[in-house]
């Protein structure tokens, strides 16, 4: 009798839940019977897409159907609120399973030295977006009370803090943000958020959906500025340089690629060159877009009255230029902007799983392919590694589909060997978990929790939601698991 190929996948994000779903197709294909756990440390399912975007993306967030099929026979067994190094060790995960593959993503906010970044009212961008979508791990409460906000970061996870910090909260009481987020964004006496990038506008690595939508945002005024834009900066240069004449296969991919670049960055200048034509509306928010400026130092009040690190007051740029050569250089010439809050959006990195090689530097599991490395480059036995874990946090979701499909592939590539070994039945882990004590929840419970979830919003007063979340990890494992909820 053969045994079936017992695989832990640990993330249920989309890196996780694509290569579940691509493990169990391709293993088909080739006659292996395969089994697949899909663990994540949350009580739900889904990841980033779940508490990392921004509430107010449905589009984006219309993703969650696709990965709610993937899961929905059970072919891929979900198993929620299991935290790997703590509620089971990796060690345990490899008596259990013949392989394991980590998809736990890029979560916190990358290192950025900046002189005051310790001075109250400063805040990476990683924490927010958890404090607005929900997370279960952070504070229920944020320190809303700024009036002029800087935002650091010419990417799509800035624009999210920028437009949520801008945006007037009534308008986002058709998304499912918590009651909790409800409350701290409808007391925030915020009047103008203020975005900075080192670079041009030919350099921002917005998406044209993105960038539109902030235009879209009510009651809420957008501010561009004529010298960011005097050296010409809005043109699209060298973008489809290349493409004429006869190339081979790997030099078309190559121009076509250029020309997709090139194409969205011609749709963001016409963008922001509409915006510049705008009057303005007087509008009681304003959301100001600047470029060509380099963070120097937050600047705050002193030692905060014994509070030790100050409170910020205003935050120092250097104006930058092109230096000729593709990059930026600075100009000499300083400015200061008074804000009593700073948010940092310049990008995320991964964290370490206990007991698994990581590169601190890259902040990604070190891996050939998706196999894992220990420190002296040698594959690690049975251990894999996927999405952004394994690559950084670059791309846009569906790119770690190309991810997920590499690692699998290097995965039944091992297939005999891992396979050789005997593992115990489906049913072990269960036994693991329960002897442990752990609360696990489960892809029914999930349904459990969606449906709660879908009925809070019903009973908003005078509007119907979508869905309100609850926050509580306890109260999120009580309604899964069919509990009691105490309220």
């Amino acid at each position: 009798m053969t045994r079936p190929f017992r695989v832990a996948v640990v993330g249920a994000g989309p890196a996780g839940i694509y290569a579940g779903n691509i493990l169990r197709t391709r293993a088909g294909e080739a006659g292996i019977e395969v089994q697949i756990d899909l663990f994540e440390s949350l009580p739900s399912p889904y990841g980033l897409i779940r508490y990392g975007v921004a509430p107010d993306h449905p589009r984006i967030k219309g993703i969650v159907t696709s990965l709610h099929d993937m899961l929905a026979d059970g072919a891929v067994r979900l198993l929620g609120n299991v935290e790997i190094g703590a509620d089971i060790t990796v060690d345990e995960l490899q008596e259990l399973y013949h392989a394991v593959v980590f998809a736990t993503g890029a979560q916190v906010d990358r290192h950025f030295d900046l002189p005051g970044l310790e001075k109250h009212g400063s805040f990476g961008a990683a924490d927010f977006v958890s404090w607005y979508d929900g997370h279960p791990d952070v504070p229920r409460e944020w320190p809303l009370n700024a009036r002029q906000i800087a935002v650091l970061g010419n990417g799509n996870v800035a624009l999210d803090v920028a437009r949520v910090l801008a945006k007037h909260p009534v308008d986002l009481l058709t998304t499912d943000i918590p009651e909790n987020v409800y409350a701290g964004l409808a007391a925030s006496p915020v009047t103008d958020v203020h975005v900075f990038g080192r670079r041009g506008p030919h350099d921002i690595k917005f998406t044209p959906i993105e960038l539109r939508e902030l235009g879209e945002v009510p009651g809420v005024d957008i501010v561009l500025y004529d010298e960011d834009f005097e050296n010409g900066s809005t043109a699209v240069g060298g973008a489809d340089k290349g493409a004429g004449g006869r190339a081979g296969a790997g030099e078309a991919a190559a121009n076509g690629a250029r020309r997709a670049v090139g194409n969205q960055a011609k749709v963001m200048a016409r963008i922001l060159q509409s915006w510049r034509e705008r009057e303005s509306t007087d509008a009681p928010r304003r959301l100001h877009l600047h470029f060509w400026h380099r963070p120097v130092e937050i600047l705050g009040d002193g030692d905060g009255d014994g509070e030790g690190a100050g409170r910020v007051t205003a935050i120092r740029f250097e104006r930058t230029e092109p230096d000729g050569a593709g990059g930026i250089r600075g100009t000499g010439e300083f400015v200061d902007y008074g804000v009593q809050a700073v948010y940092r959006a310049i990008g995320y990195r991964g964290t370490p799983v206990r007991d698994v090689p990581f590169d601190e530097a890259a902040g990604v599991i070190p891996n050939d392919g998706g196999r894992v490395l220990d420190e002296n480059g040698a594959a690690v036995p049975r251990l894999y590694a996927t999405g952004w874990i394994k690559r950084g946090p670059v791309g846009l979701i569906g790119h770690t589909k190309g991810d997920a499909a590499e690692t699998v592939e290097k995965l039944l590539e091992d297939h005999a060997s891992l396979s050789a070994a005997e593992r115990p039945d489906e049913d072990a882990v269960i036994a693991f978990l329960r002897s442990r004590g752990v609360r696990f929840t489960t892809w029914d419970g999930w349904l459990a929790l969606d449906e709660h979830e879908r009925a809070l919003g019903e009973e908003f007063p005078g509007m119907q939601r979508e869905r309100i979340k609850v926050v509580s990890r306890d109260e999120q494992v009580a309604i899964s698991n069919r509990e009691v909820v105490a309220r």
